[in-house]
């Protein structure tokens, strides 16, 4: 078996792929709760059961939570534990951009939808609000925006008089109080920015693209852009999946 994980500034994923590379367990962890104790009690079948799992794959944008899974997986495992940008990429998908900056998580991402027939734009309402453009087998590049929960934190902390909310959409464009004012801003806001970047990137390649939608907003926003869109929360996982499958893992 394989473990392979995601982890992201606000979760982390993992998940048990089997010799036919389906998934036999899920686990979702807070990233900042991650250490040893947590990963044993939730991996403690695989720990028991010796040699069980033999790889693992992992991409991360937080350096030092992989760092505790890696030497927890060693450990207890004895099982190597690889972030994504070890690899060879480049066999795979063509990287256009610096790879150092871009977040292994939206290569995968890219890896996981890239075709030789279709062009790609991935967008994630996550900790960042991100486009990820994938031209066939090529990553182009991509953009990050503030991401929703954080730019309304943000904006309740230095606001004074603007309450605690829940972010939820909302049919009406004019708030009749504050905290409706609030929700609208953010909600018509942000389709007005994801409407307005998709339409520039298409301008700017002069190519048409399919749209993926993936993050905890996705479902709220998907709806109401000008563009088709497609919903997958499992683009991560789906993507290291395929990764092991092409590198024989």
């Amino acid at each position: 078996m394989i473990l392979i994980g995601d982890i992201g500034n606000t979760d982390t994923k993992i998940c048990v792929i089997n010799t036919k590379y389906k998934i036999i367990k899920r686990i979702i962890i807070p990233t900042n709760k991650i250490n040893n104790s947590i990963l044993y009690n939730k991996l403690i079948f695989y720990i028991r059961k010796k040699n069980l799992i033999r790889k693992c794959l992992f991409c991360s944008v937080v350096p030092n939570k992989f760092l505790i899974i890696k030497k927890f997986v060693k450990k207890n495992l004895k099982a190597n534990c690889i972030e994504l940008k070890q690899l060879d990429l480049n066999k795979i998908i063509k990287i256009k951009v610096n790879r150092k900056q871009v977040g292994s998580d939206r290569l995968a991402n890219s890896i996981s939808v890239m075709s030789l027939k279709n062009n790609y734009i991935i967008l994630d309402f996550g900790t960042a609000t991100t486009f990820d453009v994938i031209v066939k087998n090529n990553y182009v590049g991509g953009l990050i925006a503030p991401g929703l929960n954080i730019s309304l934190k943000t904006l309740i902390n230095k606001a004074k008089l603007i309450p605690k909310l829940h972010f939820k959409k909302t049919k009406q464009i004019i708030g009749k109080n504050t905290v409706s004012a609030v929700r609208s801003g953010f909600f018509w806001g942000y389709i007005g920015l994801v409407n307005n970047i998709i339409n520039l990137i298409k301008k700017e390649t002069r190519k048409n693209f399919k749209v993926i939608i993936t993050g905890g907003f996705s479902n709220l926003f998907f709806r109401k852009l000008n563009t088709k869109a497609v919903i997958n929360r499992d683009i991560t996982i789906n993507g290291l999946i395929k990764i092991i499958k092409l590198y024989k893992f």
